[in-house]
């Protein structure tokens, strides 16, 4: 029998799946932000099994380190 990957949220591994509820936790989110920009195509990079959508911390902190600014008037770093 094959091992599970863990799903506890706590865990340190970067690599460790979080369903949508604990992703918009992790980014201090709501669950339906993180829907709309998974929608739209402007939100971290997800996979799928079946119907059930996850996300990797390590997806979830390069995302979020894509959108850093530096002042309201310049972005620091380019978006996508």
């Amino acid at each position: 029998m094959s091992e599970m990957m863990p799903t506890n949220p706590d865990a340190n591994d970067e690599h460790v799946l979080l369903n949508v509820q604990e992703a918009a936790a992790f980014l201090r989110l709501t669950r339906s932000t993180l829907d709309h920009y998974r929608c739209e195509g402007k939100g971290p990079n997800y996979r799928k099994h079946g119907t059930r959508v996850f996300y990797t911390r390590a997806s979830l902190i390069d995302w979020s380190g894509r959108r850093e600014f530096s002042s309201t008037s310049s972005r620091a770093g380019k978006s996508r």
